[in-house]
């Protein structure tokens, strides 16, 4: 529980005293009451909106209440002083000793200091990736593996039962293609000469082994036979193949599935049949023709009937097709029962997708709405492309020529750690400049280097300890002066960072406050360069060493909490 929470509960009890006193109505919601810092690190430690909030249900001037607040805060003992500003505010300042107890909480939490309860086992399903199974994972794929799978871990971390999931996109033309481009590496790998691969098929050379591995298991059975004897099975033991590869490639950013689910399977189960009865039973799903195109309609378009979702219902700007005219199920109707099946198995669904799937966000919520009764909530984060750059030069990408760039590629050159870090430096729906150059610079610009480099720092000090001769012995907290005690302050808003993170779905707050947090040390750090008596270590002091060993070891533990929200490994020394 943080500093805030703790307060938060004796801003309430202040508030239920002075309605027993007489002093406020009784029975007021508390509801919109807030502790959080104020914005000016100057007014104090925590801010509290509540005579804001309750003066207008309480039929009395909020500086009024504030005042009697203000007063009743006073009489804490872990309060130095509860101040009136503006309108009604309180500024409240909490005394040194709550500080280096908090310092000490931090310590002996280790691990633990920062995970909440605020999930309470609730389920979550979080789906990423799920990319086609048509070739290895390129960088357009890594932005949104890696949110989804930090967002999966902050959100555990706050207390939720997380199961990691991954659709499988196994039905469809493209897999269809892939199987054709496969059948043509199965004959090359017979030894027979391909050419040119024709326009329309997969290029790419990984798909040689998975040839090779064709020619191995059926020899030349297929070779020149009709395409429909060939074209299910090959479909089945590439998409297994590809699979293999994508798990292999997602492996080496630390990212692991907890389940895969074919969109095949789905609608061989009848599903989707399942799915479009139950909305058809409600009456949001029926046979209807879609309005005519706005603006220049096309030559050939006529009125056909389509089996549609009244997904206007929900606000949508038109009804959506769930069935072809040639009775096939569209990208949609599949998925709406993809989305069926796993709000049958969690009470929260979070999709991550790329950013060139907004237009169908809405569709997809209504659908959910519809098919739960509002039960399970869809929450889409979309993930903006990733711009790869070399020194500042654009990297052109192409899947279907063959020439992109792959994570593994980029994970071998840069080392995981830095992907994933910097796959968190943005907001996920912001363009992220991926620059192979900056990434592995050692300078205060690149944030990977500069949280890495604050925790080396801090690893340093008990070998430095051990060379300068200093016995490590019990700190004594007091001796903190009020720069460290305010870098106890920053420290200690981790849990309250855990909580909103979480709340919002954007794991990246949590590498924006290590960034934050790196900076606030280094500059204590850096105020011994001309002051030797400001040092962590100061030989002539063990005590007052041990109290900044002290703080030092609390600052390296929350960044070590957070990278690991982040599926970063903290670096212990830098090269």
């Amino acid at each position: 529980m943080s500093v805030f929470e703790r307060f938060s509960g004796r801003v309430r009890a202040a508030l239920d005293a002075l309605a027993a006193a007489g002093q406020l109505p009784a029975g007021l919601n508390h509801a919109n009451v807030t502790v959080e810092p104020p914005r000016d690190p100057s007014h104090g430690d925590l801010a509290t909106n509540a005579a804001m909030v309750l003066a207008k249900p309480a039929g009395k001037n909020p500086r009024e209440i504030a005042t009697a607040l203000a007063a009743e805060l006073a009489k804490l003992p872990e309060v130095g002083s509860a101040e009136v500003a503006g309108p009604g505010f309180i500024n409240v300042r909490l005394s040194d000793d709550l500080w280096r107890a908090e310092l000490d909480a931090i310590l002996t939490q280790a691990g633990d200091y920062g995970r909440s309860a605020m999930g309470k086992g609730t389920t979550v399903n979080v789906e990423y990736v799920s990319a086609n199974p048509t070739g290895p994972m390129h960088m357009g794929h890594c932005r949104g593996a890696v949110v989804g799978d930090a967002l999966a871990a902050l959100l555990e971390y706050a207390g939720y039962a997380v199961t990691r999931e991954y659709y499988v996109n196994d039905a469809g033309s493209q897999v269809d293609t892939l199987a054709r481009s496969a059948h043509l590496r199965y004959r090359e790998a017979l030894g027979e000469s391909i050419g040119d691969i024709p326009e329309g098929l997969y290029p790419g050379d990984y798909l040689k082994p998975v040839g090779a591995h064709l020619a191995a298991t059926f020899g030349d059975r297929y070779v020149g036979a009709p395409e429909a004897e060939w074209l299910q099975t090959f479909k089945r033991e590439t998409v297994a193949q590809m699979m293999d590869l994508i798990r292999a490639d997602l492996a080496l950013l630390g990212i692991h599935h907890d389940r895969f689910a074919s969109e095949a399977e789905l609608q061989a189960s009848g599903a989707v049949d399942a799915a479009a009865d139950a909305l058809r039973a409600k009456g949001l799903v029926y046979e209807g023709t879609l309005p005519e195109p706005k603006g220049e309609k096309p030559e050939d378009w006529e009125p056909v009937e389509l089996t549609l979702f009244r997904s206007t219902q929900f606000g949508d700007d038109v009804d959506r097709p769930v069935k072809k005219s040639d009775g096939s199920w569209t990208y949609f109707g599949a998925d709406m029962a993809y989305h069926a099946d796993k709000a049958s198995r969690a009470d929260m669904l979070i999709d991550i997708w790329g950013a060139d799937h907004a237009g169908t966000v809405k569709r997809q919520q209504a659908a959910v709405e519809a098919l739960t009764d509002g039960r399970v909530a869809l929450d889409v984060k979309l993930v903006q492309m990733v711009r790869l750059l070399r020194a500042g030069e654009p990297i052109k990408m192409s899947k279907r020529a063959g020439n992109f760039v792959t994570l593994a590629d980029v994970v071998r050159e840069v080392g995981k750690d830095v992907v994933r870090f910097i796959m968190l430096t943005r907001r996920s729906d912001a363009q992220l400049d991926f620059d192979f150059a900056k990434v592995v610079e050692q300078s205060k610009d690149n944030p990977v280097f500069y949280v890495q480099y604050a925790h080396a720092r801090i690893h340093s000090l008990a070998r430095r300890m051990a060379a300068e001769g200093i016995p490590e012995v019990a700190p004594d907290l007091g001796r903190l002066d009020s720069e460290e005690l305010a870098l106890v302050k920053f420290a200690a808003q981790w849990p309250r960072i855990v909580e909103a993170a979480a709340a919002a779905h954007e794991p990246h707050r949590v590498a924006f406050f290590l960034g934050d947090l790196a900076a606030a040390f280094h500059a204590l750090w850096n105020r011994g360069n001309d002051a030797p008596e400001r040092r962590f270590l100061v030989a002539a002091d063990p005590q007052l060493t041990a109290a900044r060993l002290a703080l030092a070891r609390g600052v390296g533990q929350i960044i070590r909490n957070g990278l690991s929200i982040m599926g970063v490994t903290p670096v212990e020394e830098m090269h």
